[in-house]
């Protein structure tokens, strides 16, 4: 019998990523979740990945730390910058964390040549988001192509693909996807103001996303609030 192939699904904790966990487990990979710990303000959401890495069988779940807290620069990880509560405003948003994506994609990449793994699964979305620059097409296209250059397993042939399943769907569809296929989002926090105990802000940009797919989906938002 042949092996499963292995995959390296990036887990936030979020539903994204939640949904895109279950979406690699049905297309038959053995999942490999991982979860950074970059120096955000809360760390709610990565228990939260604990909890659905278990719920979702992941074969195997890693923590990784890197300190993007260190330079500050975003709301999510300086708290001397609020989180804005007043809805989209245009542009890109103090919750913007420079790099993170390019830096959390590296280290999943770096995981994947250790395992064999030639997929790496990420819950990007294009469609109903905060506008980051790091959650587009084009980025994920130039980052699979500098993946199979910057690599040994990419410069002996064994192609990397960067799978964003998420990308072009709304919010309401990736909540539909992901209850076709078992997740629990009760188990998820999206909120980028979360209390320890996981409940979310409610007026934040992620919980009003959040709360509006529930209600486009016509699947009761399982969400605890403050």
């Amino acid at each position: 019998m042949t092996e499963p192939k292995r995959a390296i699904v990036l887990l936030s904790g979020g539903l994204d990523s939640a949904t895109c966990l279950a979406i690699a487990r049905e297309a038959g990979f053995d999942c490999y979740a991982l979860s950074i710990a970059y120096g955000q303000r809360h760390t709610a959401e990565l228990a939260a990945a604990r909890r659905v890495a278990q719920s979702l069988g992941a074969r195997e779940h890693r923590l990784a730390h890197v300190s993007l807290g260190e330079f500050g620069g975003s709301a999510l990880t300086d708290s001397s910058i609020p989180v804005p509560i007043e809805g989209a405003v245009g542009g890109i948003p103090v919750t913007y964390v420079p790099a993170r994506n390019t830096v959390m994609l590296s280290i999943a990449l770096a995981w994947a040549e250790v395992l064999g793994a030639q997929d790496i699964y990420v819950g990007v979305n294009a469609v109903d988001y905060s506008g980051y620059p790091d959650c587009r097409p084009e980025f994920i296209a130039a980052f699979e192509a500098m993946a199979n250059l910057a690599t040994k397993a990419g410069t002996e042939g064994a192609h990397i693909t960067i799978h964003a399943p998420l990308i072009q769907l709304s919010k309401a569809g990736i909540i539909q996807r992901g209850t076709a296929l078992g997740v629990d989002y009760a188990q998820t926090v999206s909120c980028y103001q979360a209390d320890d105990a996981g409940r979310a802000c409610g007026l934040c940009d992620a919980c009003r996303l959040r709360k509006a797919g529930f209600e486009a989906a016509g699947i009761p938002d399982p969400t605890p609030y403050q």
